[in-house]
Formats: C-alpha cells, structure tokens, sequence
C-alpha cells in the first residue's frame, strides 16, 4: 500500500518487461509506487493498471510529466523508443531507471549522454540486472580479491528456448550478448578491445532467418579472453551460466538449484523457462537499490549511461562480426570524470 512519502514512480511501457517492473514496484519495492503508467496501446494499459490501483495512465511521457505526478521514470518500451522518453524525462530533470539497452546505436546514446551531462550529476541509471546478480557479485569480489590469483578466461553460456518472430539475425547481438558485453568486462575491470563471432554447424531446428547458435569471441584489454556460447534455439529452457579460470583454479555461476531427483533411471533438476524468473532476485535488488538511491539524494546505484554507451560501441562491432572475418576493434572511449 502506497504511502504519501513513497517515491511516485512512472512506468513507460507495459509490455513483458514494463508489467513485470509494474507488478514488482506494487508488491516488493519499498519507498515506491506507481503512479504512472506510460503506453499508447490501450489494452495493455488496462491490463497493467489492475495491479497499479490509483496509477493514472497516459498515452506519452509528455503527459504525464505535464501532469505532474512524477518523481521518477522507469524506462520499460523496445530500445528505439528510449531516446524520445528519455529526452523530455531529462529536460524535466527526473531520475531515470533504462531498461538495456540505452539506445539502439552509439550516436543517440552519446546524444542522450551530453543531455544528461547538462544537469550536472548523472540521472540515469541503466538496467544491466546482471550487476546485481549475487552469484555474478561474488564472482567479481573473486576477480577483486585475488583470493584465485590472477584472472585469466572467462566463459559464458548464455541459452533462450526459443524467440518471437521479432527477433532477428543482429540481436543475436544488440538484445542478447549485449548483456554479456557488459558484465564480462565489469567482472574482469576492463574495456573491449575487439569482438569476432564463429558460426557453428547451424541449429536446423531455428527459423530461417537465424544462423544460430554463434560463438562469440571478446578480447579485452587487460589481456582477459572471454568466449560465450549465444544459443536461441535452444529448446529446453534459459540458461545463462558463467565460468571464470584463474592461476590458481576455477569458479562457475548459473547452475541449476532446487529440487533435485532421481527416478527411472535419469536424473532430473527444473530449469528455468524465461530471464523474468532467472534474474527476479536480480531485478528486485536493482530496482530496490535505484529506489533508496532517488530518495536518498544520490539517483544512481549502478550501471551508467556510459555503460551504455559503450555497450552501444561494442554491439555494433558485434554486428559486424556477424558477417566480416577475424576481429573487429571496439572504439576506445575514456570514461569521463562525470561517470567517475
């Protein structure tokens, strides 16, 4: 139940993600609630208002900032509409949960990067749920301590069942190793030097469109090879596991747990089916930690709009590795003091 000091907090867009986000602001966030629900498609307005009893709904951000009853955004539609939210959220000067990624390409991510930058302190924080992750933060506390010695390779694993008739050949890279694109180099505290793809026999069970699964090859520049295994077709369930090899052993993330058991000859444990039920712990401790961050003054609690920016750079050398031979370059790009 919300309260008159909740932090009031408005959802663009109502899809698979925006209502999850919806139902968790509704029932586990503290500090927060909904008051907004931002999504033209009227149905699916309706639909996410039944767990957000009291939130207006509005058909543009615009109006719902004109009205005045936001605190916050949190930033839920397809990557090509992020630019046009995120612009009017930031001349109103609202801080801003993005879900991945910031925008689809580089140059309107460095856009919405120098409109940001003239509010002073950054308001945006993106959503690489992956970060908050507890086996992805012990493992990078691993790779910090150096309890293992030096790291040396990462491996990833990274499985969808199935996909929707929408997805296509280049996210492979841009929806889904975009992730990994982020949180191999946060594991290992370095950039990207260059990305290369390598295609398999194909998966004669994925749809036309798709040669899948790819083999994606990362180099960082702290001399950290990373490989990850992109798998969309999959069949059995999403799975996204992690193994890290340093001098002195290995560590690995993403097994299955629960019930395990043993019957008719076989060994059976569940696997998970969708990310909304991987990373839920993941999601809940994100959007807690953005939450406490806008009511305590500081607005950020994670990955930046630089992240996404340079998540933006590294994407689009993936895309090009989809179909040019040997590695291509990730551009070089310092951090600036502002996203120190």
């Amino acid at each position: 139940m919300s309260t008159a000091t909740d932090l009031r907090v408005g959802v663009v867009g109502a899809g698979i993600m925006g209502a999850d986000h919806i139902d968790r602001l509704s029932r586990t966030i503290s500090g927060a609630a909904v008051s907004a629900i931002v999504e033209p498609d009227a149905a699916r307005a309706a639909a996410a208002a039944q767990t957000a009893p009291g939130a207006a709904v509005f058909g543009r951000i615009e109006d719902a900032i004109a009205a005045g009853v936001l605190d916050a955004v949190l930033v839920a539609t397809p990557g090509r509409f992020h630019e046009p939210v995120l612009a009017p959220a930031l001349e109103a000067g609202l801080p801003i949960l993005c879900e991945k990624p910031l925008t689809p390409d580089s140059a309107s991510s460095l856009r919405v990067v120098e409109l940001e930058r003239k509010l002073g302190r950054p308001h945006i924080q993106l959503g690489f749920m992956r970060r908050f992750d507890d086996e992805y933060r012990a493992l990078r506390e691993l790779v910090v301590s150096k309890e293992a010695g030096d790291l040396l390779m990462l491996r990833g694993v990274h499985r969808n069942p199935s996909v929707p008739d929408t997805y296509t050949e280049s996210m492979l890279i841009t929806d889904s190793v975009v992730h990994e694109l982020d949180v191999m180099p946060w594991l290992a505290g370095s950039p990207i030097r260059s990305i290369e793809v390598k295609h398999p026999r194909r998966n004669a069970l994925s749809p036309e469109r798709l040669r899948e699964p790819i083999l994606v090859l990362i180099e960082l520049e702290n001399g950290v090879l990373v490989d990850v295994e992109m798998n969309v077709g999959a069949q059995f369930g999403y799975q996204v596991t992690a193994e890290a090899v340093f001098q002195t052993g290995i560590a690995r993330i993403g097994q299955p747990a629960g019930l395990q058991r043993w019957a008719d000859g076989a060994f059976r444990i569940a696997e998970h089916v969708t990310y909304t039920t991987r990373f839920a712990r993941a999601y809940d401790t994100q959007v807690q930690a953005w939450v406490d961050a806008v009511r305590d003054g500081s607005l950020v609690a994670g990955p930046t709009a630089w992240d996404g920016y340079l998540a933006a750079l590294a994407c689009e050398a993936g895309v090009r590795a989809l179909t040019e031979s040997g590695p291509v370059a990730v551009p070089s790009a310092a951090r600036p003091d502002f996203y120190a």
